[in-house]
């Protein structure tokens, strides 16, 4: 009964949480786990996601087909784990498109993975982060099927996906989810800006608060301290790819046509 009470308490759960609950048994020791997953396994109830993490399944449900939560597994894939990029706007309600792969963000992610077909990618905290020891900085604490997660806030989410848009979709999706926030902290992005210390993404954050002044409440004091950190030169926007655009003088960017035309909304 107790481990059936464990199961239903934790539907994602690591071998470190196994083992904790084992030792408070008086169940301590690899063989003990390995028997406990193995009669689980045998009977349906656990289901191996990757080498120590796991879920549990109600009785009777097909391992093949039962959805486990994707957000409780990017989660648990490494101890500091926390839902980031378009994961993150996903959680919030705010991306504009389903994916079926979610990211996170860890001092030293694991490997792909794939479970139930969906990818689970990680992203290495900045290393601006990891040298502030300020890795929760703008992250806040949720909670899915009774387990704590960690996710980034929309402030810290803004920033993140125009600094890495390879892991929010690209600028469409990257400029759509955002414009559906009303309202950012924006004291907050500038912070977390500034702590990153990067030219180009604090051009493109004020590139982007600049197109959306008004809806936002931009003001001169949110701009000015990023437009201090733009580039000393043009940059490309995004300079993987070099796309073709027009030259914003304020920022020094190059911005790719379809950004500053909104051609996505052509097509609407």
């Amino acid at each position: 009964m107790q481990h059936r009470t464990f199961l239903h308490r934790h539907p994602v759960f690591t071998g470190e949480e196994l083992a904790a609950h084992l030792a408070a048994r008086g169940g301590a020791g690899p063989r003990t786990a390995e028997a406990f997953l193995a009669y689980y396994t045998r009977t349906g109830r656990v289901v191996r996601i990757r080498r120590g993490l796991y879920a549990a399944l109600p009785p009777g449900a097909d391992s093949r087909s039962y959805p486990v939560n994707p957000y409780l597994i990017a989660a648990r894939l490494t101890a500091d784990a926390i839902l980031s990029h378009h994961t993150a706007l996903a959680y919030h309600g705010r991306a504009h498109s389903v994916w079926q792969h979610f990211i996170y963000s860890a001092n030293r992610p694991v490997k792909p993975v794939t479970f139930q077909s969906r990818l689970y990618r990680g992203a290495r905290f900045p290393a601006a982060l990891l040298r502030a020891g300020a890795q929760h900085l703008g992250a806040v604490e949720s909670e899915q099927k009774g387990l704590t997660i960690r996710v980034t806030g929309l402030e810290r989410t803004l920033v993140d996906v125009l600094h890495r848009p390879d892991l929010a979709g690209g600028w469409e999706e990257v400029w759509r989810s955002l414009e559906t926030v009303e309202f950012f902290d924006l004291d907050a992005v500038v912070e977390y800006v500034l702590l990153l210390g990067n030219a180009t993404t604090a051009a493109r954050v004020g590139f982007f608060l600049e197109q959306h002044r008004e809806g936002l409440m931009v003001t001169d004091s949110h701009l000015r301290p990023l437009r201090d950190r733009r580039p000393e030169q043009p940059h490309y926007m995004d300079p993987r790819r070099r796309q073709r655009g027009r030259l914003v003088k304020d920022w020094n960017l190059i911005v790719p046509r379809d950004v500053l035309a909104r051609s996505w909304e052509e097509s609407a």
